[in-house]
């Protein structure tokens, strides 16, 4: 990859960063389209989030911003405009800085998420999920999940962080029930950990495997290469279970497409197999 002047310059930021696997997807991808950009990952606190995108988005040469943890509701307030699923969610993964200088956002997590239960065979309709997290990448989930005709959505967190997101989104919820849960797994078709219980390697598992319905299907969104606890723990269970690998490489043509890039999104769009084979080398 060669840098110059006239790269154009995008940032994944997050606290922490060490996690994110976007630089190392979306540069080559640049690299093999022809695009002359960078991903770069940055470290900001969460008291420093505001300022730093207002910031960072003035250079002329910065073009938008991939968010991650805790980022993604916190930018909310900095933006003209956003789509339905950030409304719903009250947090986006992706802002950009339009041609008459306004910020806007949009969240893809959920489409993600969606797109890749399809890949996976699993069918929403009609079932029950329980979705343990309902910060950013959680309430983006949820918000998609809407769309899918689910009979239950139960969400989960410490505090009343769940309760808010269910009032949110049952005045959306076209037929689906949501409520908010516990973290028992039990009478579940569909569970998933949108938490970041999983990220170091001392976390306590976010349910318990034990009381998963033998049919269940279990996604863990962290992208973790060895894998996390949980999904290590439903293996031994023999509990179908996948990791949230291919809920980013749902993503990618959606940010293709944001940030102006749409011949690339195209062609990655009508064969995502180039993306799942960068995928496995993360």
């Amino acid at each position: 990859m060669q840098i110059s002047g006239t790269t154009r310059v995008f940032m994944v930021l997050g606290d922490p960063v060490s996690q994110v696997q976007a630089p190392r997807l979306f540069n080559p991808l640049f690299e093999r389209h022809g695009i002359d950009a960078v991903l770069v990952p940055a470290q900001v606190r969460r008291e420093d989030a505001p300022g730093f995108c207002r910031a960072v988005l003035s250079a002329g040469n910065i073009d938008g911003l991939w968010l991650t943890i805790p980022h993604k509701p916190l930018v909310l307030p900095l933006l003209e405009r956003w789509d339905r699923h950030a409304e719903l969610a009250q947090a986006v993964n992706a802002v950009r800085r339009n041609a008459d200088g306004s910020l806007e956002g949009a969240l893809f997590d959920g489409r993600g998420f969606t797109g890749a239960l399809r890949h996976f065979g699993f069918e929403p309709r009609g079932r029950r999920a329980l979705l343990v997290g309902s910060g950013g990448a959680g309430a983006a989930i949820a918000a998609a999940l809407l769309d899918e005709g689910l009979e239950v959505l139960a969400l989960n967190d410490l505090g009343d962080r769940a309760a808010q997101l269910a009032q949110l989104l049952a005045r959306n919820a076209a037929g689906t029930r949501v409520v908010a849960a516990g973290n028992d797994p039990a009478g579940f078709d569909l569970v998933i950990n949108a938490s970041p219980l999983g990220l170091r390697a001392d976390d306590a598992l976010p349910f318990d495997v034990a009381r998963l319905e033998p049919h269940a299907t279990v996604v863990d969104i962290l992208m973790k290469p060895q894998g996390t606890p949980l999904l290590r723990a439903c293996t031994a269970r023999g509990i179908r279970a996948f990791p949230g690998f291919e809920m980013l490489v749902q993503q990618v043509p959606d940010y293709l497409d944001f940030f102006g890039l749409a011949d690339a999104a195209s062609a990655v769009r009508s064969d995502l197999s180039s993306v799942r084979a960068l995928v496995g080398t993360l």
